[in-house]
């Protein structure tokens, strides 16, 4: 989608973000964009250990209910 965008396409680009956002809200930008990068990623890794991980402890016990 993006394979034929060059280096004077991306300069472009970046001098129009910065004239739309200013010097100072960029670095801002891109610190919440570092933190919601992290926390995709902590959610998904643990998705992948919940679903890797066997899980004996939440499922209920049958020797303690009794049917009448």
């Amino acid at each position: 989608m993006f394979g034929n965008l060059g280096t004077p396409e991306i300069i472009i680009i970046g001098l129009i973000i910065l004239v739309l956002f200013g010097a100072k809200r960029i670095p801002e930008f891109m610190q919440g964009l570092g933190k919601g990068v992290r926390e995709f990623r902590k959610a998904a890794r643990d998705v992948q250990n919940e679903i890797e991980t066997p899980d004996t402890q939440k499922k209920p016990d049958d020797s303690s209910t009794t049917k009448h």
